[in-house]
């Protein structure tokens, strides 16, 4: 038996021990997790350890994201039923039984390596199922100590251990891959490469799509307002999310208003002078290199030799002026760094028309942002734009996974639907992690008559 068939094991053993808990005990299991990761020391411990390891990200943002995501995690599972009779639909006949899935594998990223574990173990075991994760690399370490303050926390409860594992070191392809081939479900976040490993293991599988977030600044915007929530998007964590902004369309009356709002929030228009050097710092070879990636501002401008472009009182994100889309314009694609394209479209159709051509280029199905006063401009969106959320008038990467003043289900995982190459376009959230048992009864029969269900056909075209 290999080590990661071992892992599997195990694991299922301890699924079948926690698999006819009552709810009350699967809803202690999933605070038991939340608490490994929101209680103060363990947070700091968790944010520190993963910005040195890692060297992304700020620690003071991965605090704030630790402790807000899993709060708001645990707020949306309370009072979820997620085990035995769920729903009663007594004029359907039917009953509706949750069901778990089994053994989890759980593909993370890097950029977030304490807050989207801890979210998937979360869901995992609130829904009776064991999980075993495959951090990348660098997010080893992180991992690690999550995962000695979730043992600690379990054996608090009398829950067994191998309920929550991860691979050991070193973390390799063929490890991962095994995982993901042994286990039930595969949850996977991060790279598209393993994305697209995830949907071709032979195992079900949810995964995210790419982000490359537009932000469009409608003419009736409150400029000031908007701009102080996208620079904290864009700066939140250096941008280590794909749901910060990566490009701004500004409409062509407000243009320059709108710059002069950002520059008041700490960004800094780059001459075209600087945005080569900056170009040939991210995007050596045409596509986006690891330089730059989550670092601030300061730093970027001093690894690319633009440190005198820096106003006096320093940056917290970069401007670059931008008018094409595609390989030849890189800017116009994700950048996961305080970087912000920003583009003057003469009104709203054209911002509808270039922020689709950005998104047949990168992160299609994931998300755009608007700031407006006109509510249906975001209808115009939804109902055109291959997006599964419009967000409006509000810090995007704050917003897309869940916030306290939003309805969307607080999640580090965002599905792109078919646009993005997945197969949901929701948050991931608890209801992906279950299985559910229907029980049917027969109801009183209703047969429609012919001309109730086709009148409208036919006396449109005929019979």
């Amino acid at each position: 038996m290999t080590p990661v068939a071992e892992l599997v094991r195990r694991a299922r053993a301890a699924q079948a021990a926690v698999a006819k808990w009552p709810q009350a005990r699967l809803d202690e299991l999933a605070l038991a997790c939340g608490w490994a990761i929101m209680k103060p020391e363990n947070n700091r411990r968790l944010a520190e350890e993963a910005v040195r390891d890692s060297g992304l990200g700020k620690v003071e943002d991965k605090v704030a994201k630790n402790y807000r995501k899993t709060l708001g995690l645990l707020r949306d599972l309370a009072g979820v039923r997620t085990v035995g009779v769920i729903a009663e639909l007594p004029e359907k006949g039917l009953t509706e039984i949750a069901r778990p899935v089994g053994v989890v594998a759980a593909i993370t990223p890097s950029t977030n390596p304490g807050a989207t574990p801890a979210n998937q173990i979360i869901n995992a075991v609130k829904c009776g199922n064991a999980i075993i994760l495959a951090p990348s690399p660098k997010g080893y370490s992180t991992l690690a100590l999550l995962l000695d303050f979730v043992n600690e926390n379990l054996s608090r409860i009398g829950a067994p251990l191998d309920l929550v594992q991860m691979l050991p070191a070193p973390i390799t392809k063929d490890a991962t891959y095994e995982l993901m081939r042994l286990s039930d479900l595969v949850a996977a976040t991060g790279s598209q490469a393993n994305i697209r490993a995830a949907y071709s293991s032979g195992t079900p599988a949810i995964g995210v799509g790419m982000g490359n977030v537009v932000s469009i600044v409608d003419a009736s915007a409150d400029l000031a307002d908007a701009a102080r929530k996208i620079a904290l998007s864009k700066t939140f964590d250096h941008a280590t999310s794909c749901s910060s902004e990566n490009a701004l369309l500004v409409l062509a009356p407000v243009y320059d208003a709108m710059l002069r709002e950002l520059e008041r929030q700490g960004g800094t228009m780059l001459d075209a002078g600087s945005k080569e050097k900056l170009q040939q710092l991210m995007f050596p070879q045409g596509k986006l290199a690891p330089a730059a990636t989550a670092q601030a501002a300061p730093r970027i401008a001093q690894l690319a030799g633009i440190e005198a472009a820096l106003p006096a009182g320093g940056a917290t994100f970069l401007m670059v002026a931008e008018s094409g889309v595609g390989p030849s314009h890189p800017f116009s694609g994700e950048k996961l760094a305080p970087v912000l394209a920003v583009y003057k479209v003469t009104d709203f159709d054209e911002a509808c028309t270039l922020t689709a051509r950005i998104y047949d280029y990168q992160g299609k199905g994931h998300s755009v942002s608007l700031h407006s006063r006109d509510p249906a401009q975001a209808l115009r969106l939804g109902l055109e734009l291959p997006v599964a959320r419009v967000i409006v008038n509000q810090a995007h990467c704050i917003a897309t996974g869940g916030s306290f003043d939003n309805g969307l289900p607080f999640s580090l995982s965002m599905g792109c639907g078919t646009w993005g190459g997945n197969s949901f376009s929701d948050n991931m959230h608890w209801r992906h992690f279950l299985n559910t048992t229907r029980i049917s009864r027969v109801i009183p029969e209703r047969v429609p008559d012919e001309q109730e269900i086709l009148g409208g056909y036919f006396a449109k075209h005929g019979r």
